[in-house]
């Protein structure tokens, strides 16, 4: 009774699919830059680079046209591959840069961007990312926004903290009104969703072959006078880090 309340109450509130929300931030921005620094650029020159979670491959793309030796685009889904090859050859960078299911080539730098709140088994991740980096070498994470932000619940923050108002329940229903994939969990949307916390993501870190050699908590820029380490879950827009492998 009280899910069928709640979805009759998402529907009137958002009757179809929300408008985008994080994407239309770097509309006319180069993504990259914002999230991981003026200096990524210079970072990334002549390195052998894997893109972890590349989507349809606008990032690896910009990479490999800004002095990346080569950079192999990695993803699970067949159909954003495609998009991405097609991508790499409109921007002429098809040699230098390649998309692929899984690869045995190691990188020097591996960089994932906005993918870590998605992956079904992001401990696995970590652990597959280890394994591709030269004992040197280094991950780039970005990811937002973490679970308890604002907007955390992506697609279901029909309003702010709505994905943690209404149970996981009522927002698959509502969203079965205008998606027809039979999804009934978070994790079972299209790009999947795990809920990560910033806490988790540490744990996770610190269970994995990973260490951080720097990590930042990026504030909402209207809640920054409130950011603190009791405050930071609900109020960090974006978590970047920098990780190295345990010696």
């Amino acid at each position: 009774m009280l899910t069928g309340i709640q979805m009759r109450l998402l529907k009137k509130i958002s009757p179809g699919s929300p408008a985008c929300r994080s994407e239309c931030f770097y509309e006319g921005k180069s993504r990259l830059a914002v999230l991981m620094g003026d200096d990524f650029f210079t970072k990334i020159a002549g390195k052998v680079i894997i893109d972890f979670g590349c989507g349809e491959g606008a990032d690896a793309v910009e990479m490999a046209g800004n002095g990346a030796a080569r950079v192999i685009g990695l993803d699970i889904r067949e159909d954003v591959l495609q998009a991405a090859r097609q991508n790499a050859l409109d921007a002429g960078v098809q040699n230098t840069c390649v998309f692929a299911h899984s690869t045995k080539e190691l990188a020097d730098i591996i960089v994932s961007v906005d993918a870590f709140e998605h992956f079904a088994d992001p401990a696995e991740i970590l652990r597959i990312m280890s394994a591709l980096l030269r004992p040197a070498g280094e991950a780039l994470i970005s990811f937002g926004p973490p679970w308890y932000h604002p907007l955390g619940g992506h697609l279901f923050s029909v309003f702010p903290w709505a994905h943690l108002i209404f149970s996981e329940k009522a927002l698959i229903g509502w969203r079965s009104a205008f998606k027809t994939d039979g999804a009934t969990r978070f994790s079972e949307v299209a790009g999947g969703l795990n809920q990560m916390t910033i806490a988790g993501f540490k744990e996770l870190v610190a269970g994995s072959p990973f260490k951080f050699a720097g990590l930042e908590l990026a504030p909402i820029k209207k809640l920054r006078r409130i950011h603190n380490r009791f405050t930071r879950e609900f109020t960090t827009a974006v978590v970047r880090c920098r990780l190295v492998k345990r010696t």
